[in-house]
């Protein structure tokens, strides 16, 4: 099974929609992951992926067929988070909700800060200057 590549039109829309998340153009690439597509599967289909890292996590957005999208983000190997949906069909939706939950879980994280300290206060760090409020509609 051949799952085809990221269209450029797709392509735009993420990169669209990262401009608008952080304000600034992210280097979007273009990668190929292994997925097992279904549970029966024994063997990982490869498939085409767009990968990008900002503020500390790191983003996979895969194409599994004709408009179907897995995604996550993770930090290290041991901390690697989903959306708690398996696929979506609509590229858009399944980026916005990523950069959200990401954003949510970014907030949560730096909620940890020593007393004292605020995400633009002293005490924050490299994180602190880029930290982005989570999104809203």
């Amino acid at each position: 099974m051949t799952i085809p590549d990221f269209t450029d039109n797709e392509f735009q829309l993420v990169n669209q929609i990262l401009l608008e998340r952080y304000n600034r153009i992210v280097p979007l690439q273009t990668v190929e992951v292994e997925l097992l597509l279904n549970p029966d599967d024994r063997q990982p289909t490869p498939c085409p992926a767009l990968y990008w890292g900002e503020m500390g996590a790191e983003f996979i957005v895969a194409k599994t067929g004709d408009q179907r999208f897995r995604c996550q983000f993770f930090y290290s190997p041991s901390e690697i988070f989903g959306t708690g949906r398996d696929v979506y069909d609509n590229l858009g939706d399944c980026v916005i909700t990523l950069l959200r939950l990401q954003a949510d879980h970014h907030g949560t994280r730096s909620g940890s800060l020593p007393e004292g300290a605020t995400r633009q206060g002293p005490a924050g760090g490299d994180d602190d200057e880029n930290y982005l409020p989570p999104i809203v509609i």
